[in-house]
């Protein structure tokens, strides 16, 4: 990694820290520990997958860290040309270039269907290239309920805008926005969940201003999530709940194999696929032409997808 930048290092460390509190975080609320699988990619770098499973609290859960490295082949080439070029930036010769990408990416679905499933995401990547170098970070941390409280969503998107606020205070604005336009289903017509930040290919200020940002925004999903498990966990509930949670639970996997970009690209380019699909739930439904009944809470859930709320401190 010594043909890299000093943040290919930092921003590692930094994952991996996250890695760790997040882990600590989530073990103390359940009885089930996370498995750790550390795995290596062949042509440079590795990771480590931790995953829990069938706890008392969370079914299924994976904080996943990886760092990546080495030269871009055959699709590699062509899919990093159309990013690029995407961002309005002069493609250099790729077949000479050499990559660096590291991140943390967790996904995590309760067991009580009261309690939200979420997302978070943190990411560097830095390319170096005959003459030149071009770098950009990206991040976020999403929230989707099976049941509306506003109260949590209102909780998550407040610890999120006081992270976001520590680096610029119109950070948290825009990638609000930017959540609701990414995580939105067309098909469905409907958003994922109640959303919270996403951002991608930042580089206008120099790099430690966004290290700055991801630990101001990965320390927050502790105290952004953590209290809604607490709040919900023992709350009780009934099958036909754990059903609509189920069927919920679809539109999660519609998302991530049709549109996630992340997916997307780690399985075209031959990424882990065991590290990749763990973000879809053990157990999950899709029924014919299923409608809730008018009125009920859950149809409260669908109106309110349909209609992204703006939850933003005054």
């Amino acid at each position: 990694m010594s043909q890299f930048s000093p943040m290919a290092a930092q921003f590692h460390a930094l994952v991996c820290r996250l890695q760790d509190s997040i882990c600590s975080s989530l073990e103390a609320e359940d009885t089930a520990r996370f498995h750790e699988d550390v795995w290596t990619r062949p042509g440079g770098g590795g990771g480590k997958t931790r995953v829990i499973e069938n706890g008392d609290t969370f079914e299924k859960g994976g904080v996943n860290t990886s760092a990546v490295f080495g030269t871009l082949k055959g699709q590699e080439i062509e899919m990093f040309s159309k990013m690029i070029e995407a961002q309005g930036l002069a493609v250099p010769t790729l077949s000479q270039a050499s990559f660096f990408a590291t991140g943390i990416s967790l996904v995590i679905h309760p067991k009580n269907p009261f309690c939200p499933t979420t997302h978070a995401n943190y990411r560097y990547f830095e390319l170096q290239y005959p003459g030149g170098e071009l770098w950009w970070f990206g991040g976020g941390a999403d929230l989707t309920p099976y049941y509306l409280f506003e109260e949590d969503a209102v909780h998550f998107h407040k610890e999120h805008q006081h992270a976001c606020q520590a680096s610029d205070p119109g950070y948290y604005s825009q990638f609000k926005t930017q959540c609701d336009d990414y995580f939105f289903i067309p098909h469905r017509g409907e958003t994922r969940g109640v959303g919270g930040i996403f951002y991608d290919h930042l580089r206008q200020h120099d790099k430690s201003h966004y290290l700055a940002l991801a630990e101001h925004c990965g320390n927050a999903f502790i105290s952004a999530y953590i209290p809604l498990i607490q709040n919900r966990k023992h709350t009780p509930y009934t099958a036909s709940q754990r059903d609509w949670q189920e069927i919920r639970r679809g539109r999660y996997v519609e998302f991530n194999l049709i549109y996630d970009k992340g997916t997307l690209f780690g399985l075209k380019t031959g990424g882990r696929i065991e590290s990749i699909l763990m973000s879809l739930p053990s157990h999950v439904q899709w029924r014919y032409d299923y409608h809730p009944a008018q009125g009920s809470a859950e149809a409260a859930l669908l109106e309110r997808l349909k209609n992204p709320k703006e939850y933003a401190l005054s």
